[in-house]
């Protein structure tokens, strides 16, 4: 058994896998263009006497955390033959390709799974959740007369990237996107956008929707203030001769838009979308900002990780006066932990997704009180998000 990046002349043999797993066919044009851009380097197989069993893509991503941009590795394409199912195989791919993110200092993992509970086994833990809402027109927010202007279908990524990158780095897990995410996964023919400019000439926001059987599919909506969000709304309100309602997809969990609305009465739905992993523990928790509690302190915490053996065992947590994190791996001989969890629950802890006093309760962190206190004081109120898909 071998694993290995693929090479350049295993296009087809990538290719067959995934449409066989994920039950589409490329030909033609599309086929080309997925040939064109196969980057052998980024995907991992499982070999046996020289046939591929199994494969991912290992996509080499950056994530805002706290406003700044943190390398995190992106698993996406996960695939199996049928007859090499339930053999380890993935388990064998996920524990090299979490030792290769390691070694490239990606302290961050990221994917999307067909499967929570799957994917819960090996570390990854829920991070993020999005709504989804479908208006009706006659319930769009009420048309404002909004001085500045909407400029349509401009595609001017730069604009589109410095209002996303500011939107976007309010949340922890959101993408940090470069011209060839936005030309190749974001931006395409069918999807229209519009900027909203202030009288002063500033792009303060944008919208990315299609128009669908009589219906506005808004991908994105992001806007820098309340004057933006309402000339966007007025804007899309002014479609109300083509179509019916509107759907937008993975608005942000702390989106109050019902609130806003005439008549909140909408169709909501809540999703829990990507799951995170961190993959390097120390490295994360040295470069994270925490709350200063006014005086040095320490806990000893018992991180379990199975997958990630660097991770598991016993860490003295300090921080300094002056706001400075260390994580020092102890010997565990009769030492007794403060704070106990696995590295999926040590993720969405600092992450933000959820807080540690209401995963003590749930038994999913256990310690003493004074500790899961000590943790709830220095972790920051943080909201977590994400707009994209791999």
């Amino acid at each position: 058994m071998e694993i290995r990046q693929l090479n350049s002349e295993e296009f087809e043999t990538s290719l067959s896998l995934s449409e066989y797993a994920f039950q589409y066919k490329l030909a033609g044009e599309d086929k080309v263009k997925a040939k064109s851009r196969f980057k052998p380097e980024r995907v991992w197989g499982i070999f046996e006497d020289g046939l591929l069993g199994a494969k991912l893509t290992l996509l080499p991503l950056q994530v805002y955390i706290q406003g700044r941009a943190v390398l995190m590795g992106g698993i996406a394409g996960v695939a199996t033959w049928p007859e090499n199912r339930r053999q380890g195989l993935v388990a064998k791919l996920l524990s090299h390709t979490l030792q290769t993110m390691n070694e490239a200092g990606q302290t961050l993992s990221f994917l999307h799974p067909f499967l929570i509970p799957f994917y819960r086994k090996f570390g990854w833990e829920i991070y993020c959740e999005y709504k989804k809402y479908t208006i009706p027109i006659a319930k769009f927010p009420l048309k404002a007369e909004i001085a500045g202007n909407i400029r349509r279908n401009l595609f001017d990524i730069e604009i589109l990237d410095e209002l996303y990158s500011h939107f976007a780095a309010q949340y922890n897990g959101t993408l940090k996107r470069d011209k060839d995410w936005w030309e190749h996964v974001v931006l395409n023919q069918d999807t229209f956008n519009a900027i909203f400019y202030s009288p002063k000439g500033n792009p303060e926001g944008y919208v990315l929707y299609k128009i669908e059987k009589s219906e506005l599919v808004i991908n994105e909506f992001v806007f820098m203030n309340e004057q933006a969000r309402q000339g966007l709304w007025t804007f899309l309100a002014n479609h109300d001769s083509m179509v019916t309602g509107a759907s937008l997809k993975r608005v942000p969990s702390d989106d109050i838009l019902p609130f806003l609305l005439p008549d909140p009465r909408i169709s909501q739905e809540s999703h829990p979308y990507f799951m995170a992993r961190i993959v390097n523990a120390k490295a994360f928790v040295e470069n994270f900002s925490f709350v200063v509690q006014g005086a040095q302190q320490k806990q000893i915490i018992n991180i379990e990780d199975k997958y990630a053996p660097w991770n598991d065992g016993l860490w003295e947590w300090s921080i300094t006066l002056e706001g400075t994190p260390t994580l020092i791996k102890i010997d565990g001989d009769n030492i007794e932990a403060d704070l106990s969890c696995d590295i999926g629950t040590l993720t969405v802890l600092l992450l933000g997704y959820k807080r540690p006093g209401e995963l003590s309760r749930f038994g999913r962190l256990t310690g003493n009180e004074a500790a899961v206190q000590w943790l709830e004081g220095i972790i920051p109120q943080a909201q977590t998000s994400l707009f994209d898909f791999f």
